[in-house]
């Protein structure tokens, strides 16, 4: 068993396993980083840490969503870097057993450009556990170019590295 966060997009739950999350705030709004892929709100700074803000909506291909006062950006942690996910919904932590993930479909992988890396059964819920790798461009999956880095968004470099 293993905890992970729950967040939604929509009516859709994925989750995110708890070691890669830092924390969970609330969002209002990002500053804008010129040149910056459009998946890439902007930057906040959280605890006195500038980090980019990876709205998830966008670099999933769905439509963009008006902020409200449910919408949450997670703090994560991978390879070093902190990126924050702007999703839709974040208030649960659940304990999921890993040996219950499912491999995603071929059709399900594909449409989700790979972010989707397991699918887990709960009851009547169905959760997408997402891939945070790919999601962040570390592990390459498409030509989209990888997000800032915590260190460039605080110097707002506009160019990214390929």
């Amino acid at each position: 068993m293993k905890l992970h966060v729950v967040f939604c997009l929509g009516q859709t739950e994925y989750a995110l396993p708890v070691d890669v999350v830092l924390q969970m705030e609330s969002f209002s709004n990002a500053t804008v980083v010129p040149g910056a892929p459009p998946y890439v709100a902007g930057i906040v700074s959280v605890r006195g840490l500038v980090m980019p803000v990876i709205d998830l909506r966008i670099r999933f291909g769905l439509p963009a969503a008006a902020v409200t006062p449910d919408t949450r950006i997670i703090v994560t942690c991978s390879q070093e870097r902190r990126v924050a996910l702007l999703v839709d919904k974040a208030r649960e932590v659940l304990k999921l057993n890993e040996r219950e993930h499912q491999p995603a479909a071929g059709a399900i992988s594909e449409r989700s450009s790979g972010f989707v890396a397991f699918v887990h059964p709960l009851g009547s819920r169905l959760f997408l556990l997402v891939d945070l790798p790919k999601i962040l461009g570390e592990v390459s999956h498409d030509q989209q170019p990888r997000a800032l880095t915590g260190d460039q968004a605080t110097r707002q470099q506009p160019a990214l590295p390929g």
